[in-house]
This record gives structure tokens, C-alpha cells and sequence, in this order.
């Protein structure tokens, strides 16, 4: 579900906030967009909304609304800092600007945890979504991988990872043309023209290596190549004067080139039987096969660079694509083309894969990321949280759920006159 990175509007953290806005936040690099596989084909998608009632929303009544809140208010953070009339995307239907949602964010500001539920029911009005006549669609997850690494270049640590090249234009396609909303390119300028950025091969074997692009050094090319599918990672540094720090890398930009999921040719190729395809998998044999390895990392020619963050707040993950930190199973990445973000939904996963041992998952999350992978109206990526028990969750999520997407009342009532 473009790019991930570090310490949210500190120091020269405005020019990062604006990166990681024009970029994609995440990947949402699990086993969907491992397999390239989905329902209903991105440009066929239709988003259609029914007005629903809170009542209707199973799970509704025993959800910890209290921690919705909190990631309400991390969007908030931001979006009382976007000028009323700026447009947040989504369909332009709906038409929904910051000023939509700056009273609600004053009342959230106002609110008692123990108000929580009741300030979500008096501030919003919830809209089932459909793709088409499609109820439901597939949802995945994400999270934050932690990992060693070091600023010095060893035997113990000797596969780097890359800021963005100075020469590397990212394009957002929609600003020129509203035809092509959600789509953006990247490339380098030369002659005065656009022309396409090294893929991964070429970086790889040196491209950028005249660049002194490195930022951090982690202890095999397998460790960045999953770094880059979540977008965003931790790293306890090992040795020097900063040993112990812990920092993010957090997405910075991305080459342009489209992404190819590394999951289909090993099965195509009868190195991971489809039935036991998963992260875990792919990594295992990547591991196992070090002749082989680079060769098939690099039939994904997207390559990811990334800035280097703090971590202000260890409990909450990185910026997403809205800039607001995002919080543990409280947060989605969506697809911007049909969803704005700073918004609520009612997230159903009804039969979850077995990484979630609490069976299913109904819970208000806030949308505050997006990804290359996040196509379509009922799309979305969970994020799991940090570490390694995360990762175990996130892994292993590829179910069809729902979501309900919670409107503040003057856009609900645009919604009600709109023909679906």
C-alpha cells in the first residue's frame, strides 16, 4: 500500500513531512503483494456508499473507542495545521476538504476518553462501502520491522541502505491531470526531459554507488529488500558512539518502476508450493538460496530510499502518508483515489488468518497511510504494530473483510445526494 522514514516535523522535518506526503507512506509488502493476487481488478473499481447506523456495525458496542480517539488525535496533529480549503482527496464526489474535518478534530480535543464512543456516534455518520456489488475485499497487513544495523560498513554488516538521490523526481500525476488521480511517476531530469531512474538491477550493481547515498548498513541484502517492503524499520545500532540508538528509516522515495511481487515465480518456478506461500516462505528460501537470491530480488525493479527518523514515541509507529504516527492495530493505509485520509472506518475481518489467536477483528481504525498496493474502495492495510510479534500478524493476514467509512455530517449530507 511509495515511501517510509524519521522524526516527525523536527528540525528540517517539514521538507521530510512533505516527502512523505507526496510519497506513499508503506509498501503493505505481505503475502498479497507478494502473490499479486485480488478480487476485482483496480480499474474496474466502483465505490458505492449506503447510509448505515452505528447499531448495524457488529462489534460496535465493545470496542475500545478510547483508542480510536487517540489515533483521531494523532491525525488531528496535522490536519488542524492544513488550511480549511485544501482538498484531502478521496472521490471527488464527496469533495472533502480539511475544514470538513477541523470541527470534529475540535471537538476530539474536548473529549474524555470515556466520551469516546459517544463523540464518535454524535461527530460522524457511518456509510457502508461496496466495490461494485462487491460487499467485502481483501485485506492485508503491515508493520514496523526491527533489525540490527550500523553506520559503519563491515563484514557483520555490509548491505546498505539509500537516502533519495538529489536527482530523483517523483511526480504525482493527478496534480496535472484529474484523469489520472492516484497514479504518479518518478524519474531524473536529463536534456530537459523526464527519463526513467536505475531499477533495482542497475543500484544494485552500482548505479548510485559515486553518490555516498548510504545511510545505514544492515547485515545482508535480504534484511533491506524486506525493509523496503514495509517501507519503514527500526534499527539498534551496534557499534560506534551511538551504539544502543535505536533510529527509523522511514520511506524517503521510490524509483518509479513498477513493483513485482517476488512470491509468484517461486512458485512458478516450484521453489514454494502456492498452499504454504508467505512471508515467512519467501524469506526463508531467499535465506536458504544465497546464489540465487539477488537474482530474484531483482525481478522487483521498484527500489525504495529512505531518511533517516527519531522515535519520539516508541509506543506509535512511523509517520503514514498523512504524516501522523501511526498507532498499532488502529491504523490503515487506503487507497487515496477513493478515500480521504484523517478519516474513520469500521474495520471487519470476520475469519482472520491464525495469526490473530482473539479470532475476529472489528474495530474502529483511523485512515492515515496509503500504498502502491492499496487499490480499490473496499481495500485495505492493517498495521500490526512493531517487532517481530507484529510481523507475525501481519504476515499471515490476506482475508476478505468490510469497512464503514465514518462521515462528519456536513459531508454525510453531500453523500445522501449523490446516485451511487
Amino acid at each position: 500500500m511509495p515511501k517510509p522514514r524519521a522524526g516527525l516535523l523536527a528540525g528540517s522535518r517539514a521538507a521530510i513531512a512533505a516527502a512523505v506526503v507526496a510519497g506513499m507512506a508503506l509498501l503493505a509488502g505481505l503475502v498479497w503483494l507478494m502473490t499479486e493476487e485480488g478480487p476485482t481488478p483496480p480499474e474496474t473499481a466502483r465505490m458505492i456508499l449506503s447510509e448505515t447506523d452505528f447499531a448495524n456495525l457488529d462489534g460496535w458496542e465493545v470496542d475500545d473507542h478510547a483508542q480510536a480517539l487517540a489515533a483521531l488525535r494523532q491525525t488531528c496533529k496535522i490536519l488542524k495545521r492544513v488550511p480549511a480549503d485544501r482538498a484531502l482527496r478521496g472521490d471527488p464526489q464527496l469533495g472533502i476538504a480539511a475544514g470538513d474535518l477541523h470541527p470534529v478534530c475540535d471537538l476530539a480535543e474536548k473529549t474524555a476518553d470515556q466520551d469516546a464512543k459517544t463523540f464518535f456516534e454524535t461527530a460522524f455518520v457511518p456509510f457502508h462501502i461496496r466495490n461494485g456489488e462487491e460487499t467485502a475485499g481483501l485485506m492485508t497487513g503491515y508493520y514496523e520491522p526491527e533489525m540490527k544495523g550500523s553506520r559503519i560498513r563491515s563484514d557483520a554488516f555490509p548491505a546498505s541502505v539509500l537516502a533519495r538521490p538529489d536527482s530523483l523526481v517523483m511526480v504525482e500525476l493527478g496534480d496535472f491531470r484529474d484523469s489520472l488521480r492516484g497514479q504518479r511517476i518518478a524519474g531524473h531530469v536529463e536534456n530537459g526531459r523526464l527519463r526513467p531512474f536505475a531499477d533495482r538491477t542497475q543500484i544494485v550493481e552500482g548505479a548510485l554507488d559515486e553518490e555516498g547515498l548510504e545511510l545505514i548498513w544492515l547485515p545482508s541484502a535480504i534484511d533491506a529488500f524486506f525493509l523496503e517492503i514495509q517501507g519503514s524499520g527500526r534499527v539498534v545500532l551496534q557499534d560506534g558512539p551511538d551504539a544502543g540508538q535505536v533510529i527509523r528509516l522511514s520511506y524517503a522515495g521510490q524509483n518509479g518502476h513498477p513493483y513485482t511481487a517476488i512470491g509468484r515465480p517461486l512458485i512458478d518456478r516450484g521453489h514454494i508450493p502456492r498452499e504454504e506461500m508467505s512471508m515467512a516462505a519467501i524469506r526463508s528460501w531467499l535465506e536458504a538460496n544465497p546464489d540465487e537470491a539477488q537474482e530474484v530480488m531483482n525481478l522487483n525493479a521498484s527500489f525504495v530510499f529512505f531518511t533517516e527518523l527519531e522515535v519520539e514515541h516508541p509506543e506509535l509507529g512511523p509517520p503514514g502518508a498523512q504524516s501522523a504516527l501511526l498507532t498499532p492495530h488502529r491504523s490503515i493505509a487506503v487507497d487515496r483515489k477513493h478515500h480521504a485520509l484523517g478519516l474513520p472506518f469500521w474495520f471487519e475481518l470476520p475469519n482472520p488468518s491464525g495469526a490473530s489467536p482473539d479470532g475476529p477483528i472489528r474495530r474502529l481504525m483511523m485512515a492515515q497511510d496509503t500504498g502502491g498496493a492499496i487499490r480499490g474502495p473496499v481495500r485495505a492495510d492493517y498495521f500490526a504494530g512493531v517487532g517481530d510479534a507484529a510481523g507475525e500478524i501481519a504476515g499471515q493476514m490476506q482475508d476478505r473483510g468490510s469497512l464503514t467509512m465514518l462521515l462528519p455530517h456536513a459531508v454525510a449530507e453531500r453523500a445522501r445526494k449523490i446516485t451511487w
